[in-house]
């Protein structure tokens, strides 16, 4: 049996502009720079490859991350918008083979490795066709699996919202997974998170 490859795009490309003057990818969380912290959760999983979309600030981004094992692809429209980013990070992983992708946002820096891989196993042990969802204390959170038939939709997306319009309208694919801990909902938007 030949097993599901699921990628890891983590969408650190966005200008953060409610956080300040400073860019928020680079903020300290418990002494690693934020942007650090969600690389090296998607790389300590079970995602191959791990894909990182960088345009604000992307050469600094880079450069704090400092992950050999990362992809990286740039987007030079990152300002119009997350889905430009995501459609990057999409197209890079149907690149490389991927069957399904989990979607992390850089400023999401309490997500930890176990939850991408319960996602991944959960994913592979449903047909590797299910959009999986994290949950905390009964509250849908990210990141979100989606599977590689559904690639193509992210193309067709528009605005800042990234997949939450693909996601709604293909509702009755969503698998909900209890995760423990509240990292799937916490993200950093300001200077005091």
């Amino acid at each position: 049996m030949t097993l599901v490859r699921v990628a890891a795009v983590v969408l650190a490309a966005g200008g953060s502009r409610r956080y300040g003057a400073d860019n928020k990818l680079l903020a300290d969380v418990d002494g690693v720079p934020m942007v650090a912290r969600v690389v090296d959760a998607a790389t300590r999983s079970g995602a191959q490859p791990v894909v990182v979309v960088t345009g604000h600030e992307a050469d600094r981004v880079r450069a704090a991350i400092d992950r050999s094992d990362a992809a990286f692809v740039h987007n030079p429209s990152f300002a119009s918008g997350m889905v430009s980013s995501l459609q990057a990070g999409i197209g890079r992983a149907a690149a490389e083979g991927a069957q399904g992708a989990v979607i992390m946002l850089a400023d999401m820096p309490w997500v930890n490795a176990g939850t991408v891989d319960r996602l991944i196993e959960t994913f592979r042990e449903n047909g590797a066709s299910r959009i999986c969802v994290p949950t905390s204390g009964g509250r849908k959170g990210n990141p979100v699996l989606l599977p590689a038939d559904l690639f193509p939709q992210v193309f067709d997306l528009t605005g800042d919202v990234g997949a939450r319009a693909l996601i709604a309208a293909n509702a009755a694919r969503i698998l909900e997974i209890p995760v423990s801990g509240d990292g799937v909902l916490r993200d950093v938007d300001t200077a005091e998170h």
